[in-house]
């Protein structure tokens, strides 16, 4: 399974809901990057992703964006394959 990261805050009911989304497929561990504690860390975030908000999904390599990228991602039947793949 591929890793997985997020950039996340301390409370952010998106991200929760991307985590559930993310272990109900079988993902035993995600890399949380907390952007609330260090500000550099959001900087690096918005230069990656051109995005501002969280959370911010990559699996692998590949930046899927948001919790509705992931979620439509999953809906249309690319989450399990994209978390399956070799790298």
């Amino acid at each position: 399974m591929q890793k997985v990261t997020m950039y996340t805050t301390g409370y952010c009911p998106f991200c929760t809901r991307a985590e559930m989304l993310l272990k109900q497929k079988g993902v035993a561990e995600i890399n949380k990057i907390r952007v609330d504690e260090d500000p550099t860390l959001r900087e690096q975030m918005m230069a990656i992703t051109q995005r501002r908000t969280v959370p911010q999904v990559f699996i692998g390599d590949t930046h899927v964006g948001g919790f509705d990228d992931l979620s439509a991602l999953d809906r249309a039947g690319g989450l399990l394959p994209l978390l399956n793949s070799e790298a």
